[in-house]
C-alpha cells in the first residue's frame, strides 16, 4: 500500500509540528490543510467537517457533561465520604488501605469516566493516606493510584467509549454494559495482586471499624454511591439517553455537594466550571483535527486499502485482534490516547468489521489497550500525573507499577480471546451482535 506524496507529507508536516510543541489537534488541521492545498480541494472543506462532526452530534454534548461531573465531584468532600466508607469495608485486612484504592476506584469509576479526573479526584488524598506514619512507600502507593485509575474508563459511564461509540456507530448503552464485567475483573486481579504482595511484604493491618459505625458511615455515604446508580437505572431503563445522564451526573453532583453535603462554594463551582471548560476545549480540539484528519484518510482511500490487505492475507479475527493488541499497546507507549482513539482506531474498524469482529467487543479491547498505555513508560500520562502528586521518582513508580501491568495485560488476553467476558451482559439486555 503506497503513501502518495501529499499525504506523506501531510504526515510529516503534523509529526514535525508536534514534536516542536504544537497540540495535536492544531497539527492534525495544519497538515491536512496542506493536503487539501496541494490535492487543489475547496478550504471549506475544512470548516464544513468540522461543524458537521462537532455540532451536528448529539453524543458528543456527553463528553463535558461527564467531566463537570468529576469536576464538582473532586471539589466536594464526595471523595473524602467515599474513601471513609472503603477504609470501612475493606481496611481491617492485611495491606487493607491497598484495598481501600482499588475499591473507591470501582465505585468513583461510576461517576467520572475518565482516568485522569479518577487519579486527580483521590490521587492526592490516598497518597497522604497510604504514606502517613510510612505505612507504604511514595512510589508504591502512587503505582497503586495509577493503575486503579483505569478502571474508570472502562466500568461505566466511560468517555473513551463515547467517542469510540462517535467513529464506530456502536451503541454507547451496550458499550457501557459490555466495560462493567470487564472492569470488574481487572478490580479483582489487582485486588488479587495486593493480597499476594502484602504477605510477602507483610504489609500494614488498619485499626478496624467497628461493625456498629458501618452502616451510619454506608447512610452518609449513600448520596455519593447512589449515583452510578442513578446513571444505570436511567440509561438502560430507557429514561434518558447516555447523553441526557451525563447532564444528570453533572446535576446530582452539583445537587449533593451543595444541597446535602453543603462542600462546595460559589468560587469552587466556578473554579470546577473554568477547569472543566478548559479540559473539553482541549479535548474538543483533538477531536476537530481528528475529524479533518479522517476526511484526508479517507480520500486516500487507506481504511479500504488496509482491509483489503489484511483481507487479502487471509488474517482469521483471533490473529486480527492479537495484531491490533501489539498495535495499540506500542502507540499507547509514545501516543495520547484520545490521538490514537480518533486517528488510529478509525482505520482499523473497517478491516474488523470485514472479519466479522463485533464491534461492542472490539470497542472495549480498544479502550482497555488505550487505558494501559496510561501506565506503560515512557510516556504514560498517569505516570507524570502520579510522579508530580508522591515527588517519588520515575524509576521507582516504574518498577511499582510492573507487576500490576503484567497481570492487567493478562485480563486483556481473556477480554480478546473470550469475547463472552465482554459481551455476555449487554446479551443478557437484549444485544444481539
Amino acid at each position: 500500500m503506497m503513501l502518495s506524496l501529499p499525504f506523506s507529507l501531510a504526515l510529516g508536516i503534523i509529526i514535525v509540528l508536534a514534536v516542536l510543541g504544537l497540540p495535536m489537534g492544531l497539527a492534525m488541521i495544519s497538515g491536512s490543510i496542506i493536503y487539501l492545498l496541494m490535492r487543489g480541494q475547496d478550504m471549506g472543506i475544512v470548516a464544513e467537517q468540522l461543524l458537521n462532526g462537532m455540532y451536528s452530534n448529539y453524543i458528543m454534548l456527553a463528553v463535558p457533561l461527564f467531566i463537570l461531573a468529576a469536576e464538582i465531584m473532586n471539589s466536594g468532600s464526595l471523595s473524602e465520604r467515599l474513601l471513609k466508607w472503603c477504609d470501612a469495608l475493606v481496611g481491617r485486612f492485611r495491606g487493607g488501605l491497598a484495598q481501600v484504592n482499588v475499591l473507591q476506584s470501582i465505585v468513583f469509576a461510576g461517576m467520572s469516566g475518565s482516568a485522569v479526573a479518577d487519579a486527580a479526584g483521590s490521587g492526592k488524598m490516598m497518597q497522604y493516606m497510604m504514606t502517613k506514619d510510612g505505612k507504604y512507600t511514595p512510589s508504591y502507593a502512587a503505582a497503586l493510584t495509577a493503575v486503579t485509575a483505569v478502571i474508570g474508563p472502562i466500568i461505566p459511564p466511560s468517555i473513551p467509549m463515547v467517542l469510540y461509540a462517535l467513529i464506530s456507530d456502536a451503541s454507547i448503552g451496550y458499550l457501557f454494559l459490555a466495560g462493567i464485567v470487564p472492569g470488574l475483573l481487572m478490580a479483582g486481579v489487582m485486588m488479587v495482586q495486593i493480597a499476594v504482595t502484602a504477605r510477602m511484604k507483610n504489609f500494614p493491618v488498619e485499626p478496624p471499624t467497628p461493625l456498629r459505625k458501618i452502616p451510619r458511615m454506608t447512610w452518609e455515604a449513600l448520596p455519593v454511591l447512589l449515583m452510578p446508580a442513578v446513571l444505570m437505572v436511567g440509561i438502560y431503563g430507557g429514561i434518558t439517553t447516555p447523553t441526557e445522564a451525563a447532564a444528570i451526573a453533572a446535576l446530582y453532583a452539583l445537587v449533593v455537594s451543595v444541597v446535602i453535603y453543603r462542600s462546595v462554594s460559589a468560587r469552587e463551582f466556578y473554579a470546577s466550571l473554568l477547569t472543566s471548560a478548559k479540559t473539553t476545549a482541549s479535548i474538543g480540539m483533538l477531536i476537530a483535527g481528528a475529524l479533518v484528519l479522517n476526511y484526508v484518510v479517507t480520500i486516500e482511500n487507506i481504511p479500504r486499502s488496509l482491509s483489503v490487505l489484511l483481507v487479502a492475507w487471509d488474517l482469521d479475527p483471533l490473529t486480527f485482534l492479537i495484531a491490533a493488541n501489539i498495535l495499540l499497546l506500542i502507540l499507547g507507549c509514545l501516543l495520547e490516547g484520545t490521538t490514537i482513539l480518533l486517528v488510529i482506531v478509525p482505520i482499523l474498524i473497517p478491516t474488523a468489521q470485514a472479519l466479522g469482529i463485533d464491534m461492542v467487543h472490539f470497542g472495549v479491547v480498544v479502550v482497555v489497550n488505550i487505558m494501559l498505555g496510561l501506565i506503560t513508560p515512557p510516556f504514560g500520562l498517569l505516570l507524570f500525573i502520579m510522579t508530580r502528586i508522591s515527588g517519588s521518582n520515575m524509576r521507582e513508580l516504574v518498577r511499582d507499577v510492573f507487576p500490576f501491568l503484567l497481570a492487567l495485560l493478562a485480563a486483556l488476553m481473556l477480554f480478546t480471546f473470550v469475547p463472552e467476558t465482554v459481551l455476555w451482559l449487554p446479551r443478557t439486555f437484549g444485544y444481539g451482535g
